[in-house]
């Protein structure tokens, strides 16, 4: 749970060693493993959270501000509204553990006794899903100082003599001060080797795009995202031979250089695969957002081609800061609907790729329609422009986008793969 900064522990820890009534809320007993469960996964060091709270004066430092954010169910993250969309590892605590955290501080956050509090979990340094099978990487690469946002592509080779598929992919920001997002795409015809080449430096500009016409990609990381297991038999394809063309935005305002070396965690499949995970995308290019208006709807739609009947696996929804909210529904060639996900309190620095609990099918001739609303006023504290200008569709931080990605499988597809 990412929560803000606050004072340093006490010199002594108050009543948190002895004397407490029997019946008062404790860390060791009852504190601890709520953290374990719902907050350390971020709060532990080297992970996205800004502190750990992985000790007892770690959680100690932190007691107002934790019991305000679970009070507001700000912390854990979890953005998708519940019953608009079934998702897995769905993050929240129950109002008794949120009860518990309020007695807890109002007893002045007493630590019971050590001997009764659970073993501290161990958690990795890098990879969270294990070490992967492969890793992916480019060397080292200095991203100069600048008012401007960086796009850089960095082409990584594979020798795999024969098709591959993942069950799992893990990014890794190297600089996650500075990395603003990742996109990965698939290069099998050699162009994005001639692009790099042709340009000084460690990787090539890709402002917009890979600069050519990538035959699939692996996935991407945005702040909060965390990495997807997908189930047996379903897999990310990886050709043989194909080149990964990795493109991360870096948003550098530091007065000096920052070193990125972000790293692609590869897991492949170890039974057989029948189908392949694919990506649709949902989007709106077409969008002025004025200035100064608290309430823009941008909308989006698209159709599934008839008789091509697929199922949503996962979703994964994306605007920049100026983003409220974002609705996407599926409606049946019947007219039934499917809810999808709604998010109605955009956070920029949560972004999440969701699963759904159950795949969601999909018919041909159903139509997916997407709806997002923008805060453009000077009252937005998010807004990048002050006063507000206009905003268009754009790759910079300060412009915004409109896309929902849905991940989705084929129906007809049996690739009878063997690893």
């Amino acid at each position: 749970m990412a929560l803000g900064l606050a004072s340093g522990p006490p010199a002594v820890s108050g009543p948190s060693d002895a004397g407490h009534p029997a019946n008062v809320v404790t860390w060791s007993e009852t504190i601890a493993p709520i953290v374990q469960q719902h907050c350390q996964g971020c709060h532990h060091p080297g992970d996205i959270a800004p502190f750990p709270l992985v000790t007892y004066d770690d959680a100690y430092r932190q007691r107002q501000k934790i019991v305000r954010a679970v009070d507001r169910r700000k912390m854990p993250p979890w953005k998708p509204v519940a019953g608009f969309g079934e998702f897995l590892d769905a993050r929240g605590l129950s109002d008794s553990e949120i009860a518990s955290i309020r007695d807890w501080v109002a007893a002045g956050a007493p630590e019971g006794t050590q001997q009764k509090a659970a073993p501290a979990p161990s958690w990795p340094q890098t990879w969270t899903l294990g070490t992967p099978d492969v890793v992916l990487a480019p060397d080292a690469y200095e991203v100069p100082s600048s008012d401007r946002d960086i796009y850089r592509c960095f082409v990584i080779p594979t020798d795999f003599p024969e098709d591959r598929y993942l069950s799992a992919v893990e990014f890794v920001p190297g600089n996650r001060a500075i990395v603003h997002h990742v996109l990965t795409y698939l290069d099998t015809t050699g162009a994005s080797a001639a692009l790099d080449a042709a340009e000084p430096g460690l990787g090539y500009t890709c402002f917009g795009g890979p600069g050519f016409l990538p035959t699939g990609g692996l996935g991407g990381w945005a702040p909060g995202a965390r990495p997807i297991v997908d189930p047996d038999g379903v897999g990310v394809l990886l050709p043989a031979g194909a080149r990964v063309v990795m493109q991360v935005h870096y948003h550098n305002r530091r007065p000096g250089s920052e070193s990125d070396r972000t790293q692609i965690g590869l897991h492949f499949a170890k039974g057989p695969v029948d189908k392949r995970v694919r990506w649709l995308q949902l989007m709106n290019r077409t969008f002025l957002i004025p200035a100064g208006a608290p309430h823009y709807e941008v909308r989006a739609s698209y159709t599934i081609p008839p008789g091509r009947n697929l199922h949503a696996v996962g979703i994964s929804p994306h605007m920049h800061l100026l983003g409220r909210s974002m609705k996407v529904t599926a409606t049946y060639p019947d007219g039934s609907r499917q809810p999808l996900i709604y998010i109605d309190d955009w956070d920029f620095h949560w972004q999440g790729i969701y699963t759904f609990a159950k795949p969601v099918p999909l018919p041909g001739g159903t139509r997916i329609d997407l709806e997002a609303v923008y805060d453009n006023s000077a009252a937005n504290r998010r807004n990048p422009t002050a006063p507000p200008r206009e905003v268009r569709w754009g790759e910079e931080t300060t412009d915004e986008m409109c896309i929902a990605f849905v991940r989705v499988t084929v129906d007809a597809e049996k690739l009878g793969f063997r690893p």
